[in-house]
This record gives C-alpha cells, structure tokens and sequence, in this order.
C-alpha cells in the first residue's frame, strides 16, 4: 500500500509506538493517523490497518453507550472499553479520554483516574480538554510519567458552555487565545494535541506555533495528523453523518440488510437447515 511512498518507516514497522515516536513524525513530516476504538475487535482491525494512534474516546457516551453527549461517562465506563481495546492493540499508540469531572476538581484526583488508565487498562497515554487552566495538571501529570494528549477548539464535555457543537476560534482574538493555549499545552509536556471544529487557517497557525503534532478533526489539511471517530467513518448510523467526517464505508445498510435476512430466513423455516 505505500510502495513508492517514502518516509512511512513507522507505518511499515511492528514496533510499538510512543509519544516520542509520534513527536519525531512531525520533525521528518509524516502525518500522524488515528482513529477511534471502544472494543476489542474493532481495535485488533484499526491497528493491523496501521492506524498510529488509537483513542478510546470519551465519545463512546454517544456512539456506544446512546448518551445524548459525553458528559455521563464515568471513568469507570472508560477504563472498562479501554481494556478492551488494549487487547486488540499491540503495534500503535494507545491513549485513553479522560471522561468529564475526572481531572477539572482537584490534581491529585486527576493523578489518581489517570493512573487507572495505565494502571488497569494498560493505556500509553491519556487525553484531555482544556487549554492554560489545564496547563498544571498535564505538567503534574507528565512529571508522574503519564503522557498526555491535549485537545483545544470545540471540546465536548464544554458542549453547554459553548452552546452545542459548533466552530471555534473564528475570531483573531480568539485564534491568538486559541495559539497560547497550544503553548501553554507544549510548555506543560504534553506530546500532541487534538485541534477540533477550527477554521483550517487557525489550524495551520497552530501547528506552525508548536514543535509537538496537531492531529486535527474538522480543522482542515494542516494539522499533523488526523483523527476520526470510527463509527462516523464506517457509517454504522444513518441519522447522523458529520459535515467534518467522511464515510469510508455504510455499515449500517449492510448490518440492518443482514439481520432483515436473518429475521425472514427464520421466520420462514429457511433457517436453519436440516
């Protein structure tokens, strides 16, 4: 698949990735892959495909466990998919969300569901939202050996404060926030950062201000990397299809298609066979 392609030596290796392996991508200009995982077949099929980076999001609220947004996730839930997922991975990154009110009340708090995920769940990493009001619990974080992944723009667990899931950064100011927030991130140690729902020109001021990846998701072809959640990219709802995302794939057509089978073959004796 990447015959003739140069500078995809991690792509081709069975060595397992890191944070800085991820970081060193962005120096020699590959661009970072990451999907979404919550369960251990799908995992097992993401890594073999070469995905860099697997996240056990937080959005499993919405596409797993049919929360109307992320906010009722508990650590408990992602520690649960996320050892799943850990079993399916041997060859990418993986980092684990972590679920909203598990690190905003206290650091020492923060530390203590963080180290579940690498603990129990064998996570190489965790994500979290915020920029400089974060910026000294990902430094304590960091200091106790746990890797941690930003995410700025349109974060999720803010979806009341912003008023539903829409476009961030769109003005300068906003956008020059939106760039010391990332430094604030870098300065604080963490290896990457999530750029979500920004204008792609922010985006790309973004990437250029730091010296660790952006992996973008609705933030345009700048970013280092890409991430998309899995469900969205296999089509597996046919309500919901989002604007940023691109559909590889309408799963739900073939899955409902076969249990419509399924259901008749049974229904009139064609299932099973003597």
């Amino acid at each position: 698949m990447c015959s003739g392609i140069t500078g995809y030596e991690n792509w081709m290796s069975d060595k397992r990735l890191s944070a800085p392996a991820l970081i060193q991508m962005k120096k020699t200009g590959q661009k970072i892959v990451c999907l979404t995982a919550y369960d251990y077949p799908t995992a097992r099929l993401v890594d073999a495909a070469g995905v860099d980076l697997v996240l056990v999001g937080d959005s499993l609220g919405n596409v797993v466990l049919g929360y109307e947004n992320t906010l009722p996730v508990t650590v408990d839930d992602m520690v649960h998919h996320a050892k799943a997922v850990a079993r399916g991975v041997s060859r990418a990154m993986l980092v684990v969300d972590m679920p909203f009110m598990s690190y905003q009340t206290s650091i020492p708090s923060a530390l203590e569901n963080a180290g579940r995920f690498l603990k129990e769940a064998g996570a190489q990493g965790v994500k979290l939202e915020g920029g400089a009001e974060v910026a000294e619990t990902v430094a304590k974080l960091v200091q106790a050996g746990i890797p941690v992944l930003g995410h700025l723009g349109m974060t999720p667990q803010s979806v009341h404060a912003f008023g539903g899931y829409v476009k961030q950064a769109r003005s300068a100011d906003a956008q020059e926030k939106l760039i010391s927030d990332a430094q604030a991130l870098q300065d604080a140690g963490a290896f990457a950062i999530v750029l979500e729902l920004i204008p792609s020109e922010a985006a790309a001021q973004v990437t250029q201000a730091v010296e660790i990846p952006t992996i973008g998701i609705g933030a345009g072809s700048g970013c280092d990397g890409q991430v998309l959640v899995v469900n969205d990219m296999l089509g597996m709802d046919e309500r919901f299809a989002p604007k940023h995302s691109r559909q590889y794939a309408r799963l739900h057509e073939i899955m409902r298609s076969a249990f419509e089978s399924y259901a008749e073959d049974v229904r009139f004796g064609r299932f099973p066979e003597d």
